[in-house]
């Protein structure tokens, strides 16, 4: 599965990271667009929060009066899954937030750091408690959600069954999955319909059409609430979503949703379900669902990163 290749990646360039420990964060972050940009950040600072998140003195601007909480997909974690999103949230001003969830209890590091593994009940319980602590710190009614894959799944569990429907203004997916991912054979179907968990990654399976967590999701005829504002953004490209329309489901009367394929809008990006957790594309469309008042350009041509 997706958390054993991560945690191999973190062992394999824990033995070639070198450079020094990052300083604290300048007024400026860097902005570097790459899906894997904080991994050289998590494994100088194990179990470390990337610079400019997770400041709970951080008190919400009125350009920006929620904060930003990340929500990370399986095998990824606060620092691993977010090294394009923190310094961007952070640099245009927001309190931004990440959080690890569902790394199996009990294991040493780097395991702490390949989340999403553990039951999504358990997952989202996690996602409650953190989001009830950004809010008693910042003072903020609601917070907004950014989530990638299994993190765009997983808080739907919090939302409908764990109080977080009047704490979450917008939730905004890259990669989603509402419909599950994966062929329904027997198999997947033990997994899934049975809740036998997979293994290693105990909660893969309730990202199974027909699991008994995807009926969960889909409880009501509809994976949304309304009274928050959906965004989901997805790749035709998305080699773990298939097919990459499952995260693409309308909302239906009063319910609000907009559903962003990235390349009906720029043919050239070929971001796939890892790399449009780094892409400026898709980076700039968060933005502009997490403030459309306020809306910035989404190019299509590559546009270098900000190095200074």
């Amino acid at each position: 599965m997706l958390g054993a290749i991560c945690a191999a990646v973190l062992v394999v360039l824990g033995l070639v990271a070198t450079g020094p420990a990052a300083a604290a964060p300048p007024d400026k972050l860097p902005e570097n667009y790459n899906f894997f940009g904080g991994i050289p950040y998590e494994l100088q600072h194990p179990g470390g929060d990337l610079p400019g998140s997770n400041d709970f003195t951080c008190k919400p601007s009125p350009e920006h009066p929620r904060p930003v909480i990340l929500v990370h997909g399986t095998g990824g974690a606060k620092t691993t899954n977010w090294g394009s999103y923190v310094p961007m949230l952070r640099n245009r001003g927001y309190c931004v937030f990440a959080l690890t969830y569902g790394a199996l209890p009990g294991l040493p590091w780097p395991a702490t750091a390949v989340g999403g593994m553990d039951r999504q009940e358990v997952s989202a319980g996690q996602l409650s408690r953190f989001v009830d602590k950004v809010l008693a710190a910042t003072g903020a009614e609601t917070v907004d959600l950014v989530g990638h894959s299994q993190g765009t799944y997983m808080p739907t569990y919090y939302v409908k069954y764990l109080g977080g429907a009047d704490k979450v203004t917008n939730y905004v997916s890259l990669a989603p999955l509402w419909r599950g991912t994966g062929d329904i054979g027997p198999m997947a179907k033990a997994f899934g319909e049975q809740n036998i968990p997979m293994p290693v990654c105990v909660g893969c399976g309730g990202m199974l059409p027909g699991s008994a967590m995807n009926k969960k999701i889909w409880a009501g005829g509809s994976p949304y609430v309304k009274g928050i504002n959906y965004t989901n953004i997805a790749t035709r490209y998305d080699e773990a979503v298939m097919p990459y329309t499952a995260g693409l489901v309308p909302g239906r009367a009063g319910e609000n949703v907009t559903n962003i394929v990235v390349q009906d809008s720029c043919e050239q990006d070929y971001s796939d379900h890892m790399a449009i957790a780094g892409s400026r594309r898709a980076a700039y469309m968060v933005l502009n669902a997490l403030d459309p008042e306020r809306p910035v350009k989404v190019p299509c041509t590559f546009v270098p990163p900000f190095t200074g």
